[in-house]
């Protein structure tokens, strides 16, 4: 069953700093995550990002919230692995 997905603003400003290639893989790697979510293991943060979930593509990290009731995904930040939990 697939999962509807958003990016909120503030992802999207993250996406188009990155380059087309690097966001081609990013939407591609979302995409996937939408289709195959259910019975994946995922990988939750803590501390201040309880609630958020990374998904990793190469060096850079997805971090997105999921409503499982609705089925549906929102990204909220995507950037380098050394940079995105700074920013959110």
């Amino acid at each position: 069953m697939s999962y509807a997905f958003e990016f909120d603003l503030g992802a999207e400003r993250d996406l188009v700093r990155l380059g087309t290639t690097v966001a081609q893989r990013v939407l591609d790697k979302v995409r996937w995550l939408a289709e195959n979510i259910e019975g994946m293991p995922l990988e939750a943060l803590t501390g201040r990002f309880r609630g958020i979930y990374k998904l990793r593509v190469g060096d850079y990290r997805v971090l997105f919230r999921i409503d499982h009731s609705a089925q549906h995904i929102k990204v909220v930040a995507v950037g380098h692995r050394s940079e995105v939990y700074d920013e959110s």
